[in-house]
């Protein structure tokens, strides 16, 4: 067990809450809170200095030390707001059109679906999902399931490195070291994966990466980047044109020059990263993410025996501190979520997902096995088992 974890005060959560849904926005914790409203006050107390002469170094310091964290270099990211802001950068940025395919899978985030969805209206191109076997029981099925559907016209690969609805750790290497060999490009969303599981860059081999950083990274809302490997860095194309398009003092990355600047905005989350990640190294996140990936595996015990539902996965491999359980389809999944939070306050999200309802329980250090229990307890009264 761990000797040191952070105070429980370190998290400014409503403590009449029972706080499953970490997945969804994350928590701050409050040494990174207070180091966030720190850069907010300096911005307010000359905004000209702040922005105007301080924010290109203060912006640079922060990407290196994620970039170190990433296992990348410096300027191969970006910051921007949120995950949903980098695949929008990257789909729209693509020469695309008609007779070309994007390739994903059925377990996307909705809003996701809806960017290439939009794109396809407009530009002409396909998008197809694969169907994934659930459960899940090795990379090689998943990679039959996906790469079956490619064909000579597919240019790109969008899939999640951890799945939204059913919280599935996707074998993302795997993916994009194929899709290279057959050069289709790859854009991986990363939303929930920086803080939750090991993220090597380098190793991963994706075109693109984007992932957010006030999920289980725990830094302030509204803080994420944008990864591209440098030999597809051209082909990324500014969403908002700004002072980086054609700089007249370009910097060392076109890359950074196009997306670091969109006007006036407070950069104040994204300079909350590094103590984000500093929190996390000095209370040894890496064992407590293990303990917390045992007490998300009890718990997806517990619901499928207690309801006698099937496992999403073959094993806990497949996922992290995040675990999609199916549930009874007898209540309305609204229903469901609603009567969890006004009844028990547990906050919980609950999906109905391709005619399954899921309820999706995120497992932060702050969460114990009373939570969990908790949960089980007010599922079985509400169900009647």
């Amino acid at each position: 067990m761990l000797t040191t974890l952070p105070p429980e005060s370190d998290f400014l959560l409503d403590p009449s809450i029972t706080f499953l849904n970490h997945g969804s926005f994350g928590a701050t914790p409050r040494p990174v809170f207070e180091e966030y409203q720190r850069y907010q006050l300096l911005l307010e107390n000359e905004p000209v200095e702040f922005l105007g002469r301080q924010a290109s170094l203060l912006l640079g310091t922060a990407r290196e030390i994620l970039s170190s964290y990433l296992h990348t270099k410096r300027d191969n990211l970006v910051f921007i707001s949120n995950a949903t802001h980098g695949v929008n950068i990257v789909a729209n940025s693509l020469d695309l059109g008609p007779g070309d395919e994007v390739l994903t899978t059925n377990h996307e985030y909705g809003a996701m679906d809806r960017v290439w969805q939009f794109l396809s209206e407009q530009k002409g191109f396909v998008y197809k999902q694969s169907n994934i076997s659930l459960p899940v029981y090795s990379k090689e099925t998943f990679l039959d399931d996906l790469f079956q559907n490619v064909t000579l016209h597919t240019k790109v690969i969008y899939l999640s490195h951890i799945t939204s609805p059913t919280a599935l750790i996707f074998p993302v290497k795997e993916v994009c070291d194929k899709a290279r060999n057959m050069n289709i490009l790859t854009v991986i969303d990363g939303a929930h994966a920086p803080g939750q599981i090991d993220l090597d860059l380098s190793d991963l081999n994706a075109d693109f990466y984007t992932g957010n950083c006030h999920k289980w990274l725990c830094a302030a809302k509204g803080s994420a980047f944008l990864y591209a490997r440098p030999d597809v860095q051209h082909l990324i194309r500014p969403l908002v044109v700004s002072w980086g398009w054609r700089a007249d003092v370009p910097g060392p990355s076109q890359f950074v020059d196009y997306l670091e600047w969109a006007g006036t905005r407070d950069i104040s989350p994204f300079l909350s990263v590094p103590a984000a990640i500093e929190f996390q190294r000095k209370y040894r996140w890496d064992i407590i993410r293990s303990e917390c990936h045992e007490k998300a595996a009890w718990i997806n015990n517990e619901l499928t025996a207690q309801f006698r539902t099937e496992s999403l996965s073959s094993s806990s491999d497949w996922f992290g501190q995040m675990v999609a359980v199916p549930l009874p389809d007898s209540i309305p999944s609204s229903d469901l979520q609603q009567k969890l939070f006004s009844e028990y306050q547990i906050e919980v999200p609950v999906i109905l997902w391709k005619n399954k309802t899921l309820i999706r329980v995120s497992v932060q250090v702050y969460n114990n096995l009373k939570d969990l229990q908790f949960l089980l307890y007010a599922l079985q009264r509400i169900y009647n088992y």
